[in-house]
């Protein structure tokens, strides 16, 4: 994955280096929303209006922030609120809008007995007898939200036995792979949930606690610290996609007959 993210980078330093860039923007994002669909189906939207050469760098938030930091991305599309404020405090990104919302779940084997009473007591459970539980490990937005759920109980991963506990290093996808194979617990987006098709083994453990709740934000990068950013282009497609029409794609968008993310721009 950084070898990935250094040749893409490297390609789009030269291009910028030769380009006036006018007709070209690049969309740092989390992999949920290109896993899913819903960037292609809202670039594609986006360019019956307006004739730009979209590219989307689809990371783990972390590092989607960190190729935002560097200048190589116009826009920054993720889903860790106190990372996104610290991009904009330090200079890196002009203004934060909450764009859209769903939720994280906890799923675990299906033939599990467990109740999800709350947060505490199902992740109390999987500590306490040592179900194996599939960390992503990846700085991604999802890895973060998940260290904040241990922590908000006085855990603390980091002392957790590695028989039981695995930081696997793998994005959303293959860790749904590997959870299903194993039989093991993992924390999801819905979105990439609903969207994973090989989950025979696998059920929703926990949803619908306040914990879970999962905000995305959209960031300009800031031009007057990046001197090739695309500011005009980026500008004109967060108005957009914070419009009226952009909540009525957002909302409309579903998979399998079901809606994964919700506006919330206000």
């Amino acid at each position: 994955m950084f070898f990935k993210i250094l040749i893409f980078c490297l390609i789009i330093t030269f291009s910028y280096s030769i380009n006036a860039n006018n007709n070209r923007l690049i969309i740092a994002s989390t992999t949920s929303t290109y896993d899913t669909g819903l960037l292609n189906y809202l670039n594609k939207e986006f360019n019956k209006d307006h004739e730009l050469i979209i590219h989307v760098l689809a990371l783990g938030t972390g590092q989607a922030i960190k190729v935002a930091e560097q200048g190589n991305a116009d826009i920054l599309l993720v889903h860790h609120l106190p990372s996104e404020i610290e991009f904009v405090k330090e200079g890196h990104g002009v203004k934060r809008y909450n764009l859209m919302y769903n939720d994280f779940i906890i799923i675990g084997p299906i033939d599990s007995k467990d109740n999800c009473d709350s947060i505490e007591d199902i992740l109390s459970k999987i500590k306490n007898y040592e179900f194996l539980f599939l960390s992503r490990g990846d700085d991604s937005g999802t890895y973060k939200k998940e260290i904040s759920l241990w922590n908000s109980i006085k855990l603390n991963p980091n002392n957790f036995s590695p028989k039981w506990y695995k930081k696997i290093g793998q994005g959303m996808g293959s860790t749904l792979i590997m959870a299903n194979e194993m039989q093991a617990y993992t924390l999801a987006d819905r979105s990439t949930w609903v969207k994973f098709n090989k989950k025979e083994n696998l059920k929703i453990i926990c949803e619908n606690k306040p914990p879970l709740f999962n905000q995305y934000g959209i960031i300009a990068v800031n031009p007057n610290k990046y001197k090739n950013i695309n500011y005009k282009s980026a500008k004109k497609y967060i108005e957009w996609i914070i419009s009226e029409k952009g909540q009525k794609l957002i909302n409309n968008f579903k998979i399998s007959g079901q809606q994964v993310f919700f506006f919330n721009h206000q």
